[in-house]
């Protein structure tokens, strides 16, 4: 599986889908610009000292992924939309993505791929869930439709 983070914001999640990745042997994929540093200095300081377990790739653009990967599919997840998350059948090379934390994904980029938009359902009170825990929700939904491949206790 992939985990794409839009221009994240917040290095706290960031740090934290980083864990579920290693964790779950899933790549993670950021799109620039990030609100952090990803260089070793910040990231000691941060205390991720699994960061070396982790598949990470930096792209200048979400545009630069899709072009990379033609042959994947692309879940969007945002809150703009009623297709729920759990509704999809994932396949093991899927890749999810996530918006920046203050603003989610653009507009146009919902409605260029709107049947690939999924939401986890939760009551409007003007705010979401944590980008952290929306990308664990989904990714953990995918997993387990496929079995955890490469989790089990051998």
């Amino acid at each position: 599986m992939h985990i794409v983070l839009v221009e994240p914001e917040i290095p706290q999640n960031t740090g934290n889908i980083a864990r579920t990745c290693a964790l779950t042997k899933t790549t993670l994929h950021l799109v620039e610009p990030l609100g952090f540093s990803i260089d070793d200095r910040a990231l000691k300081r941060a205390g991720l000292d699994y960061w070396h377990l982790v598949d990470v790739k930096v792209h200048q653009s979400l545009d630069e992924i899709l072009k990379a990967y033609p042959e994947n599919r692309f879940w969007f997840a945002t809150t703009k939309v009623d297709q729920k998350y759990s509704d999809i059948r994932y396949q093991y090379d899927d890749f999810l993505v996530f918006g920046k934390e203050t603003k989610g994904l653009g507009k146009e980029l919902i409605e260029a791929h709107r049947d690939h938009c999924i939401t986890i359902p939760m009551i409007d009170i003007g705010r979401s869930l944590n980008l952290s825990n929306s990308a664990n929700i989904i990714l953990y939904e995918a997993m387990r439709q496929l079995s955890f491949p490469g989790l089990g206790k051998e």
